[in-house]
């Protein structure tokens, strides 16, 4: 090979929240780890100060901080029947190109999932039967549990110096916070944010009607915080520039600013920014991974040889990845056989838009995820009994869209669409409308999957990866339920407009504004060889030294953002290799 770096111990593929912080552990452990970033090298001092962070029309319109799809993109279609095309232009998806990955420019919704959302097979049959399941579902458990994971979770936390209320301590109920959270060890490491004038409307109102409101944690920082690392942030000014921007505050958790200066202080640790990774090699038995093949910033191929590959990219990429290096069998819709490309998953949205007579928001005043949410109708918080699916969704009101390009177009259904009329209608609406949210579960389907696809190629003749995906019957009810919960809200909060949706009603499309871009599955943790490509440990099953990090290892996706559920899986990932795989190389659970 042209350029053969020196063996490392580890190398990882990926440098956003799960590689950065299986990196930072296993580097302070004493591993030679190098990390390779496909993406630029950004930093919170120089990329993202307050002069440059706060340009919409450069983060937030032309999209400046994602992947290019030029560079590489995916192929979508709903069924077999259609040709897939690829997708030419981000929308709901978010993927990074840089080091913090898509953790960079995250809205920072810092959700633990729910114990239900672990094991969701085991107590669906036990407390409905299996004729609970909708037939074609692949629900299936995790291979861990909620208090396996709660540790984790907690150590997470400390590093992002998450901002929120305890809902449930050592199994106490804590009044303000969630009561149907799975009970954790201590509280948050910081308050929670200020709710807005929005916030406070939906907490009368939904206390009013029975449920039970509390604050949405958040990775935007309460106040004035040492990380478990050591890192300083400070607190969050309520700027309205998180999605789609880096913070300059130092108020965001992100890898950049709670973890990268921590890591890059290891002297045992080295990262290869716009570099790109072709494929994983293997031995020539197959049976474990020698390093990987990668193409350098000047253009020049290269080989990393490593004793253990930790794959932690983007969902869609970690996917791809796999199935280029041929690990894991792939899945055939037609046999249901095969684990790679299987069990996709999405997540199942549901709004009521509204708008006021004249209640002035204020909308300017956010963050990316400043929100009051009620857990009433997520997971398995209620009896699903005759309803005909199961899960649900968290329903919260979002204060997280004050930015004047992105509002100019959120008017009611016959408003003006230019001049004096257009402008009238904006000025109402921008201090009078409002948004509930229901985010929803969403488990996979044997008819949704990945492979690679038959005709498009990348810039290195590698084929796209292909999607194939619509929403299931599931998802189409209990879609419809929280768009009538939704609804029901926005009436007695008193909008004088109401218009409520369904996504799931629809077929699906990658385009659609305001959908979610949390991608779940294809490379996903279980119990059985013959449905998951991980065990519990998010060790492949076939290439024991290979490790997958990531959303791709959730066998469904829960009512909530996946990010701190993806940190918490990364820790206890480090922990299972530096107290069980260095000392005896070897599959961590037998098949």
């Amino acid at each position: 090979m042209a350029n053969a770096r020196p063996k490392a111990d580890v190398v990882v593929i990926g440098l956003g929240w799960s590689g950065s912080v299986i990196a930072e552990e296993l580097a302070r452990a004493g591993l030679k780890v190098v990390a390779i970033e496909r993406g630029v090298w950004r930093d919170t001092a120089t990329d993202f100060p307050p002069s440059v962070d706060t340009d919409e029309l450069r983060w937030a319109t032309r999209k400046e901080i994602l992947q290019p799809p030029r560079l590489e993109t995916y192929t979508v279609r709903n069924n077999a029947n259609q040709q897939a095309l690829p997708v030419r232009e981000w929308s709901n998806l978010t993927l990074g190109y840089n080091v913090g990955g898509a953790g960079t420019h995250w809205a920072a919704a810092s959700w633990r999932f729910n114990p239900f959302d672990f094991q969701p097979y085991s107590k669906t049959v036990e407390r409905y039967g299996k004729q609970q399941l909708v037939p074609g579902l692949q629900v299936q458990d995790w291979g861990i549990t909620y208090d396996e994971l709660e540790p984790f979770y907690d150590r997470f936390e400390r590093i992002a110096g998450t901002s929120g209320q305890a809902g449930v301590i050592n199994g106490t109920v804590i009044p303000g916070g969630n009561p149907f959270e799975g009970s954790r060890s201590r509280d948050f490491p910081t308050p929670p944010l200020v709710p807005s004038h929005w916030n406070d409307i939906f907490t009368r109102k939904t206390t009013e009607m029975g449920y039970h409101p509390f604050p949405v944690p958040a990775g935007t920082i309460s106040r004035a915080y040492v990380n478990a690392l050591g890192v300083r942030m400070g607190p969050c000014t309520y700027c309205g520039y998180c999605q789609l921007f880096g913070c300059g505050n130092w108020s965001k958790s992100s890898p950049n600013a709670c973890v990268v200066p921590a890591l890059m202080r290891q002297p045992t640790f080295e990262v290869l920014t716009d570099t790109e990774v072709l494929h994983i090699n293997k031995a020539a038995d197959g049976k474990t991974a020698t390093g990987v093949s990668f193409i350098g910033k000047d253009g020049v191929a290269g080989e990393q040889p490593a004793d253990i590959v930790i794959v932690a990219a983007y969902q869609l990429d970690n996917v791809r990845l796999m199935l280029l290096s041929g690990i894991g069998q792939p899945y055939d819709p037609r046999t249901r056989q095969g684990v790679i490309g299987r069990n996709y998953s999405f997540q199942t949205l549901s709004y009521a838009y509204l708008w006021f007579e004249n209640e002035h928001l204020n909308p300017f005043i956010n963050t990316g995820c400043l929100a009051i949410q009620i857990d009433d109708f997520n997971a398995d918080n209620f009896d699903h009994t005759g309803l005909g699916f199961i899960g649900g969704a968290g329903i919260q009101s979002l204060s997280n869209s004050g930015l004047p390009i992105g509002m100019a177009g959120v008017l009611p259904k016959g408003a003006p669409a230019w001049g004096k009329g257009w402008k009238k209608a904006f000025r109402h609406s921008y201090q009078n409308w409002a948004m509930i949210q229901g985010q929803g579960t969403s488990y996979a389907h044997e008819d949704a999957w990945f492979d690679l696809d038959p005709v498009y190629k990348d810039n290195y003749g590698r084929p796209l990866l292909r999607m194939t995906y619509d929403y299931n019957l599931n998802d189409k009810r209990s879609g419809e339920f929280v768009r009538q919960k939704c609804e029901a809200i926005a009436k007695e909060v008193g909008g004088t407009r109401i218009e409520s949706y369904n996504f799931a009603a629809d077929p699906y499309t990658p385009f659609r504004a305001n959908d979610s871009s949390h991608t779940i599955g294809g490379v996903v943790m279980g119990t059985d060889p013959k449905t998951s490509a991980l065990n519990r440990y998010q060790q492949s099953w076939d290439v024991h030294n290979v490790f997958v990090l990531g959303a791709s290892s959730f066998p469904n996706n829960g009512g909530f953002n996946p990010t701190v559920t993806i940190g918490a899986l990364a820790l206890w990932t480090a922990k299972a290799i530096k107290e069980q795989y260095l000392a005896n190389p070897r599959p961590l659970v037998q098949a």
